[in-house]
């Protein structure tokens, strides 16, 4: 899956639907170029394994943002994973 895919499979299933806008992005200094996706199995607060898509930075952006987000697999919902 591509970043692209992924940004169209979470703003049709009505997750999310300020993170891929261009106003966002641009207040952290990064475009869809700087994305890339990989698939992983993260713990979640509810302490359960869950397999997703994570959407990480190639670079750096603004401030030395380079965090990556999770999305779930099935119901491309955002996830957080505990520390």
């Amino acid at each position: 899956m591509t970043s692209s895919e992924l940004k169209f499979q979470v703003e049709s299933h009505g997750n999310e639907p300020y993170f891929f806008t261009r106003k966002t992005m641009k207040f952290f200094g990064d475009t869809m170029r700087n994305y890339g996706v990989r698939e992983a199995v993260i713990d979640t607060y509810s302490q359960k394994a869950v397999p997703v898509y994570e959407l990480y930075r190639r670079h750096a952006v603004k401030h030395g943002l380079r965090d990556s987000a999770y999305f779930d697999k099935a119901t491309f919902e955002r996830v957080f994973m505990t520390r």
